[in-house]
């Protein structure tokens, strides 16, 4: 079963880019990665921009309307997302746990519905 797993943290609380301790989130990202790709469970992945490039987009009355910046004002953002293919839930938890913002913020876990 494929799980989405949406990283979501706290921007006060990771590591600040250009930091020893930035640098050592990075590399376990990677270890992560490689990690997953290794045991077979992962199918993509990625980092999202910062959350002041975000577009929200609603459809009112047959309008499209856009508003700069995400709908929810919140102290977590996301971040990135990894998307995994696990045996059942108990092994996509054990993944991500290992997810490096799991020590900075929340790791939201969905399975993903495949209609085709």
């Amino acid at each position: 079963m494929q799980y989405m797993a949406l990283i979501y943290s706290d921007p006060d609380r990771e590591p600040k880019y250009g930091t020893p301790g930035f640098e050592k989130m990075m590399a376990d990202y990677f270890a992560f990665t490689g990690a997953a790709k290794a045991a077979g469970v992962f199918v993509a992945g990625d980092g999202l921009q910062g959350v002041e490039t975000a577009t929200s987009v609603r459809v009112k009355g047959g309008r499209t309307e856009t508003m700069d910046g995400p709908f929810a004002v919140t102290k977590e953002l996301m971040g990135g997302y990894y998307l995994l293919d696990c045996k059942d839930l108990d092994e996509a938890i054990g993944w991500a746990a290992r997810i490096p913002s799991a020590a900075y913020g929340t790791i939201e876990l969905r399975p993903v519905m495949i209609y085709s």
